[in-house]
């Protein structure tokens, strides 16, 4: 499986072996269901079964939302 980005693929310069249409689609049956993912992966499997909220405790947006109704 090749890895490469969509800014690669419609980058200027190409100074690799094998072709772009090989580069984006590996497998042929990718022609029409290509998927690009929109965001890259934080320490592979571990991050995403491991995820970590750097949200705000809910007793704060509760705070907030009784001193908006007041």
């Amino acid at each position: 499986m090749l890895l490469i980005q969509p800014i690669q693929a419609i980058s200027d310069k190409w100074e690799h072996s094998y072709s772009r249409t090989k580069a984006v689609y590996p497998n042929l049956n990718q022609i029409n269901n290509k998927f690009w993912p929109a965001v890259g992966r934080i320490d592979n499997a571990y991050g995403d079964r491991n995820l970590i909220c750097s949200c705000l405790p809910l007793e704060e947006y509760e705070k907030e939302n009784i001193n908006i109704e007041q």
